[in-house]
């Protein structure tokens, strides 16, 4: 059996690594989008190196669009075969991947434009939402810890990685000629004592794991000083200077903690009297998805849900979709928080927020989460004089703050604890994914001292023989 890995390697996005079968069967776990890198995003996203109508099984691990976004692609190029994930996620990726296909449609009419002025070659989108919606009939879904059998020899186990709604492990037992092994994909590891879910599982005893190093160099702030921060970061901006909180959130996950951290700043009464906007459509329809599993929720919100129905609602909350709606805020000169994506601040609503109010000091971007080093969230984070947002340059006068306590990423100690259900002794190798390379390396190094014989770093489109 082999592995090649087509995506996520080195890099933090694109997840995509192919099992290649002693059976002759080939099985993709995760297809993910490249996001965040600049020139060279396109050109990933556009080479699969491997063919789509030779892969007979793909796993997803979660909705996330740089574990799924290229769905729509692989269906497009020939893929036929099912497509296993949570119930949650298939919910969640449906939403996710009809609104990756709207920002390729737009991108392209955009460009064209000028290609067209400038007498050069149309360009087409990666996928349109027809692609898209040709992916959900493949969608078949399998509950947490339940063992399923996708053919003779390859069975199928999904435990619960706590990092966003419906994220799992995939543990497969695969079995040739006798001969069985267990091969673990970490997917992304969530935090344990995570305000909304549930802390990760434990899984069972692998051979091989392939796992995600996103965080493996740092500690998270203590998600207790969430809350105070956000309140204190409002009063400052909004009440103080009578300016705007920019908040860069994704639509699934990082939205949905924000909306519960201000919820809860309004049980304590604590939360000043201002408008808080949602600003993108997918959030409106991401949040009310995930209202529908409370099951998937820790106990601590599940018993909040007792006494609170509605735990990301609060007074002066408004969801905005029109896009006139989003302009008027644009040009509006009240204080007012603006929570919009995306997350890395490199594309949608937030980046014209950002445009429009990042040279007035009275304004504060707060960032939430992991930026790709070439996104305009992490050149933001670098404190800037200037910025260029649309092809110009822009000064930067606004406050640039982050919370870094928020990220659904678990830190090298979650990621230790996640492992810690394992006996080192009988794991023969890790794969370190989903992470920047000098991140990785000092992953590395830690894994070994705690007994980790075999960790390995795989580069784009390498192929490792398991037991060889």
């Amino acid at each position: 059996m082999k592995i090649s890995f087509h995506g996520a390697a080195r890099t933090v996005t694109g997840s995509k690594h192919l099992l290649h079968l002693d059976n002759g069967k080939k099985v993709l776990l995760d297809c993910g989008m490249f996001q965040g890198l600049g020139k060279e995003t396109i050109k990933l996203n556009s080479e699969w190196g491997f063919e789509p109508t030779e892969i007979d099984y793909v796993i997803i691990s979660h909705a996330h669009v740089d574990h799924t976004g290229l769905l729509p692609k692989l269906v497009k190029d020939g893929y036929q075969g099912p497509i296993y994930c949570t119930p949650a996620t298939a919910s969640l990726a449906k939403l996710l991947l009809i609104d990756s296909a709207h920002i390729q449609e737009a991108d392209v009419r955009f460009l064209n434009k000028d290609r067209e002025r400038e007498g050069r070659p149309l360009v087409e989108p990666l996928y349109t939402e027809a692609d898209a919606t040709n992916v959900f009939p493949l969608f078949e879904t399998i509950p947490y810890n339940e063992r399923f059998k996708i053919e003779n020899g390859l069975e199928l186990l999904y435990t619960d990685c706590g990092h966003i709604l419906g994220s799992a492990a995939v543990n497969l037992r695969i079995t040739y000629k006798g001969k069985e092994t267990k091969l673990t994909f970490s997917g992304d590891i969530g935090r344990y004592r995570d305000m909304i879910l549930k802390s990760p599982d434990v899984f069972p005893q692998a051979d091989y794991i392939i796992m995600e190093s996103t965080y493996g160099d740092k500690l998270h702030d203590l998600m207790t000083t969430s809350v105070d921060k956000l309140h204190d970061e409002i009063v400052r901006t909004c009440i103080e200077q009578k300016g705007k909180l920019i908040v860069p959130a994704f639509s699934l996950g990082r939205t949905q903690e924000i909306l519960y951290l201000l919820n809860r700043l309004e049980l304590e009464n604590r939360l000043p009297k201002l408008n808080y906007y949602v600003d993108s459509p997918l959030s409106v329809k991401v949040t009310n998805a995930v209202k529908q599993y409370p099951d998937l929720f820790n106990r601590p919100t599940q018993k909040l849900l007792l006494k609170d129905q509605d735990v990301f609602a609060f007074t002066g909350l408004k969801y905005i979709e029109e896009v006139e709606d989003s302009m008027n805020l644009n040009t509006s000169t009240e204080p007012c928080v603006i929570i919009s994506a995306s997350g890395m601040a490199e594309a949608g609503r937030v980046k014209h927020h950002i445009a429009h109010n990042v040279s007035d000091a009275r304004n504060t971007i707060m960032l939430t989460g992991y930026c790709e080093p070439a996104s305009l969230g992490a050149k933001l984070k670098l404190q800037p004089s200037e910025v260029r947002i649309f092809g110009r340059m822009i000064p930067v006068k606004a406050s640039i703050t982050e919370i870094t306590s928020l990220s659904a990423h678990g830190d090298y100690e979650d990621m230790s604890q996640w492992l810690g259900c394992q006996n080192p002794r009988e794991v023969s190798k890790i794969f370190l994914v989903h992470g920047e390379y000098d991140v990785q390396m000092n992953f590395q190094n830690r894994l070994i001292k705690k007994g980790f014989r075999d960790v390995e770093i795989p580069s784009l489109h390498q192929m490792i023989g398991l037991g060889e």
